[in-house]
C-alpha cells in the first residue's frame, strides 16, 4: 500500500475535516531508497525472525526528526540479525510530546479536542507512510489497552487532586512527574502558573500518561525484548515506557540528536539529562592526551560560536566586538565580571536530587538578590538565545520574571535579553568566573580556563573542574569567595579540555548516511548501497546497534581516527 492509498484510508476513518497538511511529507522515502535493494531487505527480515527482540517505541510517527533516525536503526538492526518492533499512537493518546510542537489557535481547543481535533490525522498518516514499507511488526496503542484501562485512566485524571498529581506514583512508577513535565513543554514554561486551562492540560496528560503505562505494559507481556530504543526518554510518552521497561528489566536505550552535524548521543537506562551527570570519570580522564587530539577540540569549541559545524545555532551574525558589547551594556571593565548562564525554563523538568536550589528561577533571583548586596562586582545574566529562537519559544521568559521581581536592575547587574546578537562567548570569556545552573556551556568555558560555579544539572558537574554546590548554602559560600582573580590551573584545564572532546566527539557518534539538510529536520537518510547499513559498514553505526543489542558502552573512538570530524561535506543547518 502506497503513502497515498493510507491517506485515503486514513481520510475516511477520521472524516473530512480542515487539515493543516493534506497529505503525508516523508522526511525520509523507504519505498524508495528499498526499491533497489528489495529482495536484499526482504531476506534480511526474514532471516531476523526469531532474533533478538528490539522494541524501538517510536510512538511519534509524525515526528520527521525522531522517525528518521528510529526507521534507520530498525534497518540496521534487522541487518544484524534482530527482530525488530515498532510501536505507533495510532491518534489514540489524549495528549503527547508532538502536541507540544503543533499546538491549535487556542489552547480551550486542546482541552476540548486533544491532539485528535488538529494533529493526530497527519501524524498518524506519516507515521504510517514511514514505517510500512520496511515490513517490520508494527504495534498501535489502540490494540494494546483495554476499555477497563481506559476508564481507569479517565478516572485518574478525573478524581486526583491537582496538587497531588506531580508527585503520583502508579504501581510505582513516575506517572505525574512525567505528566508534569509534558504539560509544561506544551505550555512551555517552567510552572503552570497564570495558565487558564493548566490544570485540564495537566489532567489530559495525566491521562495520557496512563494510558501509555498500560500500553507498554500490555506490549512486554506479550512479547519479551532485550531492549527498548526510543527517543528523549522523558515527558509523555517516552518517559512512561522507560518507566515500565526498567521496572520490567528490559535494557533502556534513548537518544536525543546531538550538537555536530551527523552525529547522535545514545546513553543506557534513562535519558542523557540524567546519565551524563552519573557518567563515570574513568570513561575519559586517562585518555592519552596528544597535541592533535587537544587541537581538534579547541578547533571545534572555536567552530561554536558560531556554529559551522553544528546542526543547529541561534544567531548568524554574532556580536564579537567587545568595545561594543560593553558600551551596549554599560560595563565598567575596571571592576570584576561575573557571568551567568540560563537555560529555558520549561525543558528536560525533572527531579535532580543535586540541584542546590528548587528551580532555576528560584536561583536566578536569588543569585541578583546577593549581588545587589554585593556592589565590588558586576552580573551579567546572558538569557538563553533559546527562548526564541529554539523550536519551541518559551512562553515563560527570564527576563519578564527577573523584571516582575526587580522592576528596577540593581546598578550592578546587567541581563542580556534572549534576541540580543551579543555573543555568549565574547562577553563569558572576558568574565573573572561563570554561574551556571543547566546549560551545556560549562564544558566549554572551562577549557578556556574559565572558573565555573554550578548550581544545577549541569553536565559537567562532578567531572573535578567546577565548583559545585549541593545546597543553596554551599553556593552562596561560593559566591563569597568572588572575586576567584586567576583562571583555571594547567592541568585543570587539561581535564576540562579532556572531557570536552569525549563529550563532543566520543560520546556523539557520527552516522554516515545522516545526510545534513536545510530545514526541519536538519537531516535524511541518503545511500546508494546497503554496505554502509551492514554490519562493518559504518564504525558509528555499529557501535549505536552492539550498544541496543549488547549494552555495551556507546562511546565512539574518535581519539583513534585521524580526524573525528564527519568525513562528508558539511551543509550549515540554522533554525
Amino acid at each position: 500500500m502506497t503513502w497515498r492509498q493510507l491517506y485515503k484510508t486514513l481520510r475516511r476513518r477520521f472524516g473530512r475535516r480542515k487539515e493543516r497538511h493534506p497529505a503525508p511529507v516523508l522526511a525520509t522515502d523507504w519505498q524508495a531508497l528499498l526499491g533497489p535493494h528489495r529482495r536484499t531487505w526482504e531476506d534480511a527480515v526474514t532471516h531476523a525472525r526469531g532474533g533478538p527482540r528490539v522494541l524501538i517505541a517510536t510512538s511519534i510517527g509524525g515526528h520527521p526528526g525522531v522517525s528518521t533516525l528510529e526507521t534507520l536503526l530498525g534497518v540496521a538492526l534487522t541487518l544484524r540479525g534482530a527482530e525488530v518492533h515498532f510501536l505507533l499512537c495510532d491518534a489514540f493518546l489524549p495528549a503527547c510530546m508532538e502536541a507540544t510542537w503543533k499546538k491549535p489557535d487556542r489552547h480551550a481547543d486542546f482541552v476540548r479536542g486533544g491532539p485528535q481535533a488538529h494533529l493526530c490525522r497527519r501524524c498518524w498518516a506519516e507515521g504510517q507512510a514511514m514505517f510500512t514499507p520496511l515490513g517490520l511488526a508494527l504495534h498501535r496503542y489502540s490494540e494494546l489497552v483495554t476499555p477497563a484501562e481506559q476508564r481507569e485512566a479517565d478516572e485518574l485524571a478525573r478524581t486526583l487532586s491537582y496538587d497531588a498529581i506531580p508527585a503520583f506514583r502508579l504501581e510505582g512508577l513516575a506517572v505525574g512527574e512525567h505528566a508534569l513535565a509534558g504539560a509544561l513543554r506544551y505550555y512551555a514554561r517552567g510552572d503552570l502558573r497564570e495558565e487558564p486551562e493548566a490544570e485540564a492540560v495537566l489532567r489530559r496528560y495525566l491521562r495520557a500518561a496512563v494510558l501509555t503505562t498500560r500500553a507498554t505494559q500490555r506490549l512486554l507481556d506479550r512479547f519479551d525484548f532485550v531492549a527498548a530504543c526510543f527517543n528523549h526518554g522523558i515527558y509523555v510518552p517516552q518517559g512512561l515506557i522507560g518507566e515500565v521497561a526498567r521496572q520490567r528489566r528490559v535494557r533502556v536505550v534513548n537518544w536525543n540528536t546531538a550538537y555536530r552535524q551527523k552525529c547522535f548521543i545514545f546513553s543506557h537506562g534513562d535519558t542523557y539529562h540524567h546519565t551524563l551527570m552519573t557518567e563515570p570519570v574513568a570513561a575519559w580522564e586517562n585518555l592519552p592526551w596528544t597535541p592533535a587530539m587537544e587541537e581538534a577540540i579547541m578547533d571545534y569549541l572555536v567552530s561554536r560560536w558560531y556554529g559551522t559545524r553544528d546542526w543547529v545555532w541561534f544567531h548568524e551574525h554574532p556580536q564579537h566586538d567587545l568595545d561594543a558589547i560593553v558600551a551596549e551594556l554599560g560595563l565598567d571593565m575596571s571592576k570584576p565580571v561575573i557571568g551567568l548562564l540560563t537555560n529555558v525554563m520549561w525543558d528536560a523538568q525533572l527531579h535532580y536530587p543535586a540541584n542546590a536550589f528548587p528551580n532555576m528561577l528560584d536561583w536566578v533571583l536569588r543569585t541578583i538578590a546577593y549581588f545587589a548586596r554585593r556592589p565590588d562586582l558586576q552580573l551579567v545574566v546572558r538569557v538563553h538565545p533559546a527562548e526564541i529562537r529554539g523550536t519551541i519559544p518559551s512562553r515563560q521568559k527570564i527576563a519578564d520574571e527577573i523584571a516582575r521581581a526587580y522592576p528596577v536592575l540593581p546598578a550592578n547587574v546587567f541581563v542580556i535579553p534572549p534576541e540580543s546578537s551579543i555573543s555568549t562567548y565574547a562577553i563569558m570569556l572576558q568574565c573573572d568566573s561563570v554561574l551556571i545552573y543547566g546549560t551545556k556551556t560549562g564544558v566549554e568555558l572551562t577549557s578556556f580556563g574559565i572558573p565555573v560555579i554550578v548550581a544545577g544539572e549541569a553536565w559537567i558537574r562532578n567531572k573535578g573542574v567546577t565548583l559545585d554546590a549541593r545546597t543553596a548554602d554551599e553556593y552562596f559560600a561560593l559566591l563569597d569567595r568572588l572575586p576567584l582573580g586567576r583562571r583555571l590551573d594547567e592541568a585543570t584545564v587539561q581535564r576540562a579540555r579532556k572531557y570536552a572532546y569525549h563529550f563532543f566527539f566520543r560520546r556523539m557518534i557520527p552516522i554516515a548516511v545522516m545526510e545534513p539538510r536545510k530545514g526541519w529536520p536538519p537531516y535524511r537518510v541518503h545511500f546508494e548501497t546497503l554496505e554502509p547499513l551492514q554490519p562493518g559498514g559504518d564504525p558509528g553505526l555499529d557501535i549505536i546497534c552492539r550498544g541496543i543489542l549488547e549494552g555495551t558502552p556507546f562511546i565512539y573512538p574518535a581519539e583513534g581516527l585521524t580526524s573525528p570530524e564527519p568525513a562528508s561535506p558539511l551543509v550549515p543547518a540554522v533554525t
